[in-house]
């Protein structure tokens, strides 16, 4: 009788299927590249440091916007000394207050994300917290700057149905600083949409599959 290359089991005669082979190297390495091998963590700190900064810098600029311009009374006619100044409009004040909360979430957000890269098991407990705080910090922000960005827009073009008119023909300085502390104040928004977006990505990899 010819004999077979594939081994029997001797106790039912069965054929015995090959061992399977270990993967290579190359096919291990392969099934552990992954994308989510990148740390989402250090991003969460980087976020909330640019956050930080952004606050600081438009609070800043938008402080130092004062200006004092030779400029007609309304009333008299006649020209005087007025100055500018951002805590003449309810909006700005709201801005600067509203930034301060921002900037203060920002620093003590940053330090309980550094716990959590030091103590991971407490990640999905901090990562709600993130979320629901994220998305407050995100509405009072955005609403800050919608409020300035709605004034600082009728002292550029003015509202002649109202009679308002424009003044930044006159305070350039002043609009400068209004435009340049819009422009980081929307940059500071589309961070804490950005740490929004990763939390819910470090929610969604935690859901069982």
């Amino acid at each position: 009788m010819a004999t077979t290359d594939k081994p029997t089991d001797t106790e039912y005669g069965k054929e015995v299927p090959p061992p399977q082979q270990p993967p290579t190297s190359g096919g291990r390495a392969l099934l552990q590249w992954r994308p989510a091998v990148l740390d989402l963590s250090n991003i969460d700190v980087v976020l909330r440091s640019l956050l930080f900064a952004a606050s600081v810098v438009a609070i800043v600029v938008i402080v130092t916007s004062n200006q004092t311009e030779l400029v007609p009374n309304p009333f008299t006619r006649r020209l005087e000394y007025r100055k500018a100044e951002f805590n003449h409009s309810p909006a700005f004040i709201y801005f600067v207050v509203a930034f301060s909360v921002a900037g203060l979430y920002s620093i003590i957000t940053t330090l309980a994300s550094i716990s959590v890269i030091l103590k991971p098991n407490y990640r999905l407990k901090f990562t709600l917290h993130f979320l629901f705080w994220d998305a407050l910090i995100l509405g009072v922000v955005a609403s800050a700057t919608g409020a300035a960005g709605a004034v600082a827009y009728v002292g550029l073009k003015g509202n002649n149905h109202v009679g308002w008119v424009k003044v930044c023909n006159r305070y350039d300085k002043y609009c400068r600083h209004l435009a340049g502390s819009l422009a980081v104040a929307l940059f500071a928004s589309i961070v804490v949409v950005l740490l929004i977006w990763l939390s819910s990505i470090n929610l969604h990899r935690r859901i069982p599959k």
